[in-house]
């Protein structure tokens, strides 16, 4: 029963792979992401199906009533760095699971309120913070899950937001004047309670490169864990055995020599004119005396081979390193020019991504279309924007394309910015139902990629993506609270819908700029002072070598006077050694 527990929680433990996997458990992850799309961005965007009937139910205006929405996205995106925080700390699952149950509390407890205040904090605040705890988690573990394939696989999970717009909106408003705005509010609460599951089956995923796919099983983890043990000890262990048995046999073959009683020979020497009596007694004596000190000399050579052995197995790259904490939040990601050019394109480019699709339809009737003809405007930005984030999933796969993805993203803001300034010039239905189609189809290719763009080695990388998508969507959140107001304020000041139009395609166009600047600033080709402090460095280091080097000739030259004098010293003891044996035998002769 107990390994059956185990096993029951291990199951949704983390995956262990040698490299990205491209698919396996990565699938179940993209179908979570599915539906998460589905219950998050999708079930905001339509929250306008209620707008009419809060209106009439509490008397508020317009503007009050869509500040819901407004504090809703601005929590979820303000939050991101705290998602991120949290997810380092905590984990994929717990966040996003977390996160699910707060969407549908906040959700459910909306249908209960009695008043618009009520609504900004359990739908604005508590529903907004479920949102922020919720998205930014699984776009971040699909990355990790694919390499090859991630554009494709994005782009594709992502179609839950537009699908939710095209399919859900029609189906909740018909439930909605069946049985009220209410219970139908608490169905979608209930619905999004299956964000739950989704973040139970985020399993986290580790890269160890030579790790076998899929060892996720306590079985495999404890091969994995003897096999490294075996690759990490024996090669140091048979090499510290090798210079152990080769310097035992050089102290050895040395020890004779070095270890002579010197001062005995001399002695006898010195006593070659006294009695046969005494020169006896001084040769025993001295014998003892050249006993002990070789000894002792046998004891420090050993003490000095031990000594020396362990200097030689800790050498500087053979030194355990200590791991790391792994930061919470990395903010050293803001020192990076290319990230801060990426961050500045995502702000200015966020401005058109609101704006349009709430003055679209006031804008065609203001063009002479008649309203239940403009309402399909918005059907035909949905359906092109499905299209477009699954051509861009397989543009970007191609392997043309896949290491000019920065270029391909540069070609569809800037196509994005000509088609904001054809609304203003078109004045009929099916001009503005080709821009209405045109500007979903590169919208759905900005906003499936921009956020997954991290993960490409020309702005951050897989490694940091973590942290720098929560500071990504916490820049981001300011315009997208600036972005509505603003062209609302251009509206009443100009009394042209299509002033709004001129404002999002200016953002569009200083984002392209900034977009544009995020590879040189990888390649070093801007900011000169990093690349100055990094060529000082560079000759810092230069010079320590030098010096290190220096030292070590330094240390080599006393070695090799020290192993002078060693031979010297063995060729004394030789020349003593030979002494001794005469002396022995005049004294035996003697005798």
């Amino acid at each position: 029963m107990a390994l059956s527990r185990l096993k029951g929680l291990r199951c949704l433990g983390p995956n262990v792979y040698p490299e990205a996997p491209d698919g396996g458990w990565g699938w179940v992850v993209a179908a979570a992401f599915f539906m998460v799309e589905v219950f998050t961005y999708g079930t905001i965007k339509i929250f306008g199906i209620f707008l009419q009937n809060l209106m009439e139910e509490f008397g508020e205006s317009n503007s009050r009533v869509s500040w819901i929405v407004s504090i809703c996205v601005f929590v979820m995106t303000f939050n991101a760095p705290l998602s991120t925080v949290m997810t380092n700390r905590f984990g994929f699952q717990l966040v996003v699971m977390m996160g699910g149950f707060l969407i549908s509390l906040g959700t459910i407890a909306t249908s209960f309120t009695t008043s618009i205040n009520q609504m900004y904090i359990t739908y604005g605040l508590v529903a907004g913070m479920g949102y922020c705890l919720t998205f930014l988690p699984t776009v971040t573990i699909l990355s990790q899950y694919f390499n090859k394939r991630r554009s494709l696989v994005t782009a594709v999970a992502s179609v839950g937001e537009p699908l939710s717009i095209f399919a859900l909106a029609p189906a909740f408003s018909a439930l909605k004047d069946h049985v009220g705005w209410r219970p139908t509010m608490a169905v979608i609460g209930a619905f999004q309670g299956t964000i739950i599951i989704c973040g139970a089956l985020l399993r986290p995923i580790i890269i160890k490169p030579g790790a076998e796919s899929d060892a996720s099983s306590p079985q495999e983890l404890e091969v994995l864990g003897t096999s490294e043990k075996v690759e990490s000890t024996n090669p140091e262990h048979n090499a510290s055995n090798e210079q152990l048995t080769s310097y035992s046999q050089d102290n050895e073959l040395t020890r004779g020599s070095v270890s002579t009683g010197d001062s005995g020979v001399q002695s006898l020497k010195d006593t070659e004119h006294s009695s046969p009596e005494e020169k006896t007694l001084l040769y025993k004596e001295k014998l003892e005396n050249s006993e002990k000190g070789s000894r002792k000399s046998e004891t420090e050579e050993d003490n000095d081979a031990e000594k020396q052995v362990v200097n030689d197995e800790k050498k500087p790259g053979d030194e355990k390193v200590s791991p790391k904490k792994t930061k919470l939040l990395d903010f050293s990601i803001l020192r990076e020019c290319s990230f801060i050019f990426y961050s500045l394109f995502g702000l200015f480019v966020t401005l058109g991504f609101f704006a349009p699709q709430l003055y679209i339809i006031e804008l065609s009737v203001s063009r002479g279309v008649e309203r239940n003809r403009a309402t399909y405007m918005l059907s035909t930005m949905a359906v092109t924007e499905i299209l477009g984030r699954l051509s861009i999933g397989w543009i970007l796969t191609r392997k043309p394309l896949r290491t000019k993805k920065l270029l391909v993203l540069l070609v569809c803001v800037i196509s994005v910015a000509v088609d904001l300034l054809g609304f203003t010039l078109v004045t009929e239905f099916y001009g503005l139902a080709v821009c209405c189609a045109i500007y979903g189809f590169f919208l759905g290719t900005l906003t499936s990629t921009h956020i997954p763009m991290l993960a490409e080695d020309d702005v951050v990388g897989i490694e940091r993506m973590s942290s720098a998508a929560g500071v990504y969507v916490f820049i981001q959140s300011f315009a997208g609270l600036a972005g509505p107001p603003l062209g609302g304020v251009l509206v009443d000041m100009t009394q042209n819908y299509g002033s709004a139009f001129y404002s999002c395609a200016a953002g569009m166009g200083v984002g392209a700029l900034f977009l544009g600047l995020v590879k040189p600033a990888k390649n070093r080709l801007l900011c000169k002072r990093r690349d100055s402090e990094h060529t000082e460095d560079k000759h810092e280091q230069n010079k320590d070598s030098k010096e290190q080097g220096a030292a070590c000739t330094e240390d080599e030259r006393v070695n090799s006077a020290v192993a002078e004098e060693c031979t010297e010293v063995d060729d004394i003891s030789i020349q003593d050694q030979e002494g001794v044996t005469k002396d022995d035998q005049e004294v035996i002769s003697f005798a």
